[in-house]
């Protein structure tokens, strides 16, 4: 297993615990993050402690990576079971989340996250 899976692992584990600190360690200071509520992308540390501080105000996410590959511009692409629940743990839809398995893609700089996107899956 390569060490960007380790780190992806060690990153899904961080934000289920809502760890947002031990995840910003794994991510590059200008990093580029897909805003999977409200379209478009978050950016750097500041940018995506805002975006899931407000997101865990509304609704509490749950990612399980379920499986992961390498793609040909060597990123990692993990498939995810996304579950999102409402603040007393009752299945929602908020904004465009709902329960789904979507794609997610890494890609990496010096050990750590650049940029994340997500693949709706067909």
């Amino acid at each position: 297993m390569t060490e960007n899976v380790k780190t992806l692992q060690r990153m899904y584990e961080r934000f289920n615990a809502k760890d947002i600190d031990g995840v910003l360690a794994m991510l590059t200071d200008d990093v580029a993050w897909a805003n999977g509520m409200d379209g478009g992308y978050v950016h750097g540390h500041d940018g995506i402690r805002a975006y899931w501080t407000r997101q865990w105000t509304l609704v509490d996410p749950h990612v399980e990576p379920l499986s992961f590959r390498q793609s040909d511009d060597n990123a990692i692409i993990v498939e995810v079971r996304q579950t999102i629940r409402d603040l007393t743990g009752k299945p929602v839809e908020v904004d465009g989340l709902k329960d789904k398995t979507v794609g997610h893609l890494f890609h990496f700089v010096d050990g750590k996250v650049s940029r994340f996107d997500i693949r709706e899956n067909k």
